[in-house]
């Protein structure tokens, strides 16, 4: 666990309130009682982003069937995420943290660095929330390719159903 991301395993997730792709609200209080995975990307509609959010998409059944919600998290606006949703026909909530509150309280907001340029922005990671609320696992500065595998996997490893 890089310095970066305050959170450690066990302890009790943020709460949070964001506006969501769909209409939709997401809110920490509403799945009390019921495990989650909180995944952050850096921005829609951009490669990384797409394979993952697809990949989370096509594995969404199985998710369910373990017992668990999948919500995506970026900074994006919530008419983007709308855009962004329809044009992969993606299901699950597409949250709106344009404020920074949730990336903030998460520690997924960090100084990246770029062509030499340094500035802030989203680091990939993922929660994996249990029905107590706690953090059950942490995926840090996430590879995109054998992510969704992997979440399903520790779900299914920790007996997360609901």
């Amino acid at each position: 666990m890089d310095k970066t991301h305050a959170l450690q395993v066990g302890d009790a997730a943020p709460a949070f309130v964001m506006e969501a792709s769909g209409a939709r609200k997401v809110e920490s209080a509403a799945l009390k009682g019921k495990p989650y995975v909180l995944y952050f990307y850096p921005k829609a509609d951009t490669p990384g982003c797409t394979k993952e959010a697809c990949g989370f998409n096509e594995a969404l059944q199985d998710f369910e069937q373990a017992g668990l919600t999948v919500i995506g998290v970026s900074r994006d606006p919530v008419k983007k995420l709308d855009a962004f949703a329809s044009k992969y026909n993606l299901t699950f909530p597409l949250a709106s943290d344009e404020a920074g509150n949730v990336t903030e309280a998460y520690g997924v907001w960090v100084e990246k660095s770029m062509y030499g340029r340094t500035y802030m922005g989203i680091e990939r990671a993922t929660f994996l929330i249990d029905a107590q609320g706690r953090i059950a696992y942490i995926w840090p500065k996430v590879k995109v390719s054998g992510h969704v595998e992997a979440v399903l996997e520790q779900a299914r490893n920790l007996g997360c159903t609901g």
